[in-house]
């Protein structure tokens, strides 16, 4: 009777997390979205905003771990150590189970780079980071296949408003990159309206147009930097 009451609890215990750590990916992705685009969202300053992603992002990897680890503990389903890290390996569910695997070495990578950030470079971890957000679509699809819980109810409304919101933040992403002003308009406008800059008054030519991109301007800010004459 004690084997099959804590059976259940550790079932119940890895179908929760499971469903808390795919709210969390959400809000990972929606904010990373955020911090990438502009970094700021209303009422936070962009440090915040920052501070609060790695937050969250910590929240997740544990909610993970933890669904993880009762999953391998439960009695009822039989999966190794080796199924939960290496693709399609289980006897149970391999497909759905295999998704899970990817999610979580996807995640897995991104910590590890993450932590390692200073020594890898910004180019690599940036690389990494990139692969990391197809780790939500694979354990949305894993949440989905592997269990009925997502698949009915209120969980399913929940499944379907985190979609929503992934959506909604790639669609906002998207439109607000169409609407930045193209590298070769931006030049132009700098040369407008740099004094010197006019026609027949182009005088500092191109070294200078790269001077001032790199050194007076800010993530495609057309504002000089404070200081700037």
């Amino acid at each position: 009777m004690n084997g099959i009451i804590s059976g259940t609890a550790l079932w119940f215990a890895s179908r929760a997390t499971g469903v808390v750590a795919l709210v969390l990916l959400t809000l990972v992705l929606v904010l990373g979205i955020a911090v990438n685009r502009h970094g700021l969202l209303p009422g936070l300053p962009r440090f915040a905003v920052t501070s609060l992603h790695r937050a969250v992002s910590l929240l997740a990897v544990a909610f993970v771990a933890v669904h993880v680890t009762t999953a391998l503990a439960d009695p009822f389903v039989s999966i190794g150590i080796a199924a939960s890290v290496i693709p399609f390996a289980s006897h149970y569910q391999p497909f759905w189970l295999g998704l899970g695997a990817v999610s979580i070495d996807l995640m897995i990578a991104l910590t590890i780079t993450s932590l390692l950030r200073a020594r890898i470079g910004r180019r690599t971890w940036r690389a990494v980071h990139w692969l990391g957000y197809a780790s939500w679509p694979v354990a949305f699809a894993h949440g989905i296949g592997s269990g009925p819980d997502l698949r009915r109810g209120g969980l399913l409304d929940l499944a379907i408003g985190c979609a929503i919101a992934v959506a909604g933040a790639v669609a906002w992403r998207v439109i607000g990159t169409r609407r930045e002003i193209p590298l070769a308009q931006r030049a132009a406008q700098v040369m407008a309206t740099w004094p010197g800059g006019g026609p027949g008054r182009r005088r500092d030519g191109p070294a200078a147009l790269r001077n001032l991109r790199d050194d007076q301007f800010r993530d495609g800010d057309l504002r000089p930097k404070a200081g700037a004459r």
